[in-house]
């Protein structure tokens, strides 16, 4: 007899990116930020440490939602705090979405939101992107049987850091019947955002990871922005503190400091043209990306092989397969140091 639900036991659950914990890597895997964060984080955090950690958390993360409202231009009751923005589609998933009901998501993208909805006991609906990542008009459709309950969108998506413009996704959501859940996690180094929708229209909520673009990945901190209405409800189903002290005052700092971001960005965004006129050189096929990786596709070289002759030369990349979609490298973007490793290594694998 099985402990746990079927659902559960029947489930492969998400994978996540490798995280070898020995030895050194050049890690250009699960696209996390190369450069350290800002100096202000790591100063709040040993203030938030003297004052000791006896006491339970802000359950709300008032300071980080306070400053946020004023760097995106809302106010603090529109905002939602999770521990990681995988904690936040995680509660949307969970208030939203009933046993039996669906979520649809575009494919390629984010496999995590499949986990979400199986350990709902709901069904996921997949609809695959254009060619040209564009999406077809039946992502905005109803569903005869009404069960269409909120739908994710990766914008910048991964693996292909392309975006949907906001005209479009504002367009999306009036013929939604659900609610729209705009997945933001790059959107710092996009040319654009859908944060100004959320004004626009209550069914749109857009979501944010400090992971990335404030190179806080091992903090976890991520937040959601919705019409107050919206974040009332969520607020039921998430956790009492589910984001700590040290958390809530790194996150708070991080936002704080607007002028390391567009510094860390403006690096990126370079850094990530490098690589995709290194990879264009070698022959791969590159999506021109708005995120901090990019996908890359070989005429004749297998992406598997080369991922596995990267991994024996310690450098990490992610290897997606989907199926009757076709197969890739994504490729984080790394420093110019390790951009430059990865690219040599690649050069020397094609030409032999």
């Amino acid at each position: 007899m099985s402990m746990v639900r079927d659902e559960i036991a029947k489930m492969a659950g998400y994978a996540p990116g490798e995280q070898p914990q020995a030895g050194k890597f050049i890690k250009l895997n699960t696209n996390e930020n190369p450069y350290p964060p800002s100096a202000k984080v790591a100063a709040a955090i040993s203030a938030c440490l003297e004052r000791g950690l006896m006491r339970y958390p802000d359950p709300f993360s008032t300071p980080f939602r306070q400053r946020a409202a004023e760097v995106l231009g809302v106010e603090p009751d529109w905002i939602l705090c999770g521990n990681g923005s995988d904690d936040i589609l995680t509660i949307v998933t969970r208030a939203m979405v009933g046993h039996g009901e669906c979520l649809r998501l575009p494919r390629p993208s984010y496999v995590l939101y499949k986990t979400l909805a199986a350990i709902q006991g709901a069904r996921t609906e997949e609809i695959q992107f254009e060619d040209d990542w564009s999406l077809p008009s039946a992502f905005g459709a109803a569903k005869d049987d009404g069960t269409l309950r909120v739908v994710f969108l990766p914008n910048p998506n991964s693996p292909s850091g392309t975006v949907l413009s906001a005209d479009a996704i504002l367009k999306l959501a009036e013929r939604l019947p659900c609610p729209l859940l705009v997945d933001e996690a790059y959107a710092d180094f996009a040319d654009s955002n859908c944060v100004s929708l959320v004004a626009k229209n209550p069914k749109i909520m857009v979501s944010r990871t400090l992971s990335k673009s404030y190179g806080l990945a091992g903090l976890r901190f991520g937040f959601l922005i919705a019409q107050p209405q919206v974040i009332e409800q969520l607020n039921k189903v998430k956790d009492s503190y589910n984001c700590d002290a040290l958390s809530i005052a790194g996150a708070t700092a991080a936002i704080d400091d607007q002028a390391w971001l567009t510094s860390n960005v403006d690096k990126v965004r370079s850094t990530r043209a490098v690589l995709e006129t290194g990879l264009a050189q070698l022959g791969f096929s590159v999506t021109p990306s708005q995120a901090n990786f990019v996908w890359a596709k070989h005429p004749t070289a297998s992406a598997e092989s080369l991922y596995l002759k990267l991994k024996q030369e310690r450098v990490l990349v992610r290897y997606m397969n989907y199926g009757n979609w076709g197969d890739g490298l994504r490729i984080s973007v790394g420093d110019d140091q390790q951009n430059q490793v990865c690219l040599t290594l690649l050069e020397s694998f094609l030409s032999s």
